[in-house]
């Protein structure tokens, strides 16, 4: 499970950058801390390890170019300030970035893209295929569309929700000061440094406090780093809070300066196939020959070909039971095909399902996608 010292060895990482770092007092973009920013995580890159950045910003420079002076603004000018301001933000990031030969993708999401299976799995493919490609991907909500109903409400929450998302093994949430304390070490010269928490208790929690009332931009304090924090834990990802107001925030944390991590209380790969196991409901099932069950007990995808028959109403998206041809269940998994479209590619091999279908989205159930049931990991075929 990672902590500070493995950042180095960490395959993939979210780092979260808040409007207070980003943008100036002025409204306009902190241009020479990102360029350095840029540069930290360009080492990162070059190390081989994938980088998405979850970064605010859009509101408090959108602000600033339409001339909105309130401290306060109606969800109407929230949203027109975030289209006006988002553009000048994902420019800002592409100018730091490439100079170091690194590309900016934009990803806007709403909370439904991480909480409905379907979008999830959509938003998902999109990320992985940039991650792949050696892109460093842009995450903010979608601020222009969304309603106060529908909102992550803060981008520490959305950070952890991506981080579930794609697997990270890090999230860091950088911030105005270097970790948690016991108390507002701003306002109590007695607080005491917390260097690495292992379980987020009450007592733990009620040390976070509010909103940082001090700062100029932003909605998040120490209260939301923490909730961010429970989300990655229980996804097997571990956070590292610390000071981004300097130049190299994550190669200062590398090489022992102060932060406090929260570690993670599982690895990424084990919680996400547990809650496929435990969390969602089967709407279909999967019929398997013989080739196939004893391929997916060497940790294979189920292609189509080895599929005899499906069964139930499900959408791509939806969990649904793999059974042998004896009905026993060999797991459960996230399917990437409907029920109709499913029914059509049983028994086709790989590169006849486009003809068939005219689309292929790859195996049936991804082996990454896939819970074995526990009687089957203790006597594999």
């Amino acid at each position: 499970m990672a902590a500070v010292s493995d950042l180095p060895g960490a395959r993939r990482l979210v780092v979260k950058v808040g409007s207070s770092l980003l943008v100036r007092a002025d409204g306009a973009a902190n241009r020479e801390w990102l360029e350095a920013l840029a540069a930290d995580l360009a080492r990162l890159r070059a190390r081989g390890q994938q980088v998405l950045v979850v970064s605010s910003g859009a509101v408090a420079i959108g602000r600033r170019r339409l001339g909105l002076k309130r401290r306060t603004l109606t969800l109407p000018e929230k949203q027109a300030a975030a289209a006006a301001g988002q553009s000048a933000l994902m420019r800002a990031w592409e100018e730091a970035l490439e100079p170091h030969g690194l590309v900016a993708a934009q990803v806007l999401l709403t909370r439904d893209d991480t909480e409905v299976r379907r979008r999830w799995l959509n938003a998902r493919a999109t990320v992985e295929t940039l991650l792949g490609l050696g892109v460093v991907p842009v995450v903010n909500e979608n601020d222009t569309v969304v309603t106060e109903e529908i909102r992550y409400g803060d981008n520490d929450r959305l950070a952890a929700r991506v981080a579930q998302m794609i697997g990270a093994d890090v999230l860091v949430l950088l911030s105005d000061v270097d970790g948690l304390y016991t108390a507002d070490p701003r306002r109590d010269p007695d607080a005491r440094h917390l260097p690495r928490i292992s379980a987020l208790t009450q007592e733990i929690e009620a040390m976070a406090g509010g909103a940082n009332a001090t700062a100029g931009v932003g909605t998040g304090g120490m209260a939301t780093k923490l909730a961010a924090a429970r989300i990655a834990q229980s996804a097997g990802c571990a956070t590292v809070i610390t000071l981004g107001d300097r130049p190299a925030p994550l190669l200062a944390v590398e090489t022992g300066e102060r932060a406090t991590v929260v570690e993670a209380s599982t690895t990424p790969a084990a919680a996400y196939k547990a809650w496929i196991a435990g969390s969602l409901a089967p709407a279909g099932t999967l019929w398997v020959d013989a080739g196939a069950a004893k391929a997916l007990l060497t940790g294979k995808s189920l292609l189509a070909a080895g599929v005899r028959r499906a069964e139930g109403r499900f959408d791509k998206g939806d969990a649904v039971l793999v059974v042998g041809e004896d009905g026993s269940e060999i797991g459960r998994g996230v399917v990437r095909y409907d029920s109709g479209d499913a029914a059509r590619i049983c028994g086709l091999k790989s590169d006849a399902i486009e003809a068939e279908l005219g689309y292929t989205s790859g195996p049936l159930i991804h082996a990454d996608d896939l819970a074995l049931t526990p009687a089957r990991v203790a006597r594999p075929a």
